[in-house]
């Protein structure tokens, strides 16, 4: 009886330790990512839909100190979802503001974020 507790014991132990040693794999790789797009001139994004008047359907919130907002107005469907993670490269645009709080910008590239 002791040996079976023992084991299972032993068993918990070897997969708590396991689990937290993955975790910390996946932060590394996130944090190289980050490194690497960063420095090919990448920002770090999220999308938020927006639904009230005033407000433009699609913004970008750019991770920062002080969060700032772009409205992409060449947006691929495939990244109009809320709370999507991205990482995207932009060029202004000579243009009238279409919503209150977000400049308008033509999105040169753009990638899914992992997190």
């Amino acid at each position: 009886m002791k040996s079976i507790v023992f084991l299972s014991a032993l068993l918990m132990a070897v997969s708590c330790s396991t689990s937290k040693s993955a975790g910390n794999q996946s932060s590394m790789q996130n944090m190289e990512e980050e490194k690497k797009m960063l420095a090919e001139g990448y920002l770090k994004g999220t999308i938020i839909v927006y639904s009230s008047e005033g407000n433009c359907p699609y913004v970008i919130e750019v991770a920062a100190a002080n969060p700032y907002y772009f409205d992409p107005v060449n947006l691929d469907e495939a990244f109009k979802m809320d709370g999507e993670k991205i990482w995207f490269k932009y060029n202004g645009l000579g243009m009238m503001n279409r919503c209150e709080k977000a400049v308008p910008v033509s999105l040169s590239d753009i990638k899914k974020r992992a997190e």
